[in-house]
């Protein structure tokens, strides 16, 4: 089962996508993970990643098709694939097709997690994290029961990432919405979209998740 999330900044794709590599062994491909990995690895694809970044210039659309064509390749997970971080435009999602076709398979889901903007806002800016171990809380939702000290280790390096201002998300969103969002009515047309309330409880997200890849 092959899968492309979709959806805005903040609406748990890595969360459900972790999820879906422990539950059910899928492999995530996650470009920025990719192009990485292949800077250092001295093959010659990784060279020219490594020229162009060096460069200070984007990556084109077909380095990232040639580094996922390898990684398909090495794929050694059973249950299937999750696209992370592409396709981003359209170009890219005709280009992701083109190779899954050379491949002798095909994307079943273009999977949607469907949000509201300014929950999604009041999400991510009230959000923190212990720096020592990692707990997630909520100014709102969930805060600590001891002002400035972690629940679970008792650590006070509770963080807030630099990037979470609502300013940040509203520039985000808006790029999001201009080059990303098309790709919704892209696989709307193909028959293969799902949408998921992402602003539901994470469970409830991940049995969403499950019904639908769970059909015969």
């Amino acid at each position: 089962m092959n899968i492309v999330l979709l959806g805005p900044p903040g609406a748990g794709k890595g969360t459900q996508a972790r999820v879906l590599v422990e539950k059910r062994g899928m492999l995530q491909l996650s470009t920025g993970d990719m192009l990485r990995a292949a800077r250092h690895s001295g093959s010659a694809m990784g060279k020219k990643v490594a020229d162009v970044m060096d460069r200070g210039e984007l990556v084109t659309d077909e380095i990232v098709i040639g580094l996922i064509d390898e990684a398909l390749d090495g794929a050694a997970a059973q249950g299937g694939v999750i696209f992370d971080g592409f396709p981003r435009t359209l170009p890219q999602a005709d280009a992701l097709a083109a190779l899954l076709r050379k491949k002798g398979t095909d994307l079943h889901f273009a999977i949607e997690l469907r949000v509201d903007d300014e929950a999604l806002i009041d999400r991510i800016t009230g959000r923190f994290t212990c720096g020592n171990c990692g707990e997630v809380y909520h100014d709102r939702t969930r805060p600590t029961k001891a002002e400035g000290v972690c629940d679970i280790c008792g650590s006070t390096d509770l963080r807030r990432r630099a990037d979470d201002t609502e300013e940040s998300l509203r520039q985000r969103l808006w790029e999001y919405y201009k080059k990303t969002a098309p790709l919704s009515g892209y696989y709307h047309a193909l028959g293969k979209l799902k949408v998921v309330d992402g602003l539901a409880p994470m469970a409830e997200v991940e049995a969403a998740l499950a019904a639908i890849l769970d059909v015969d």
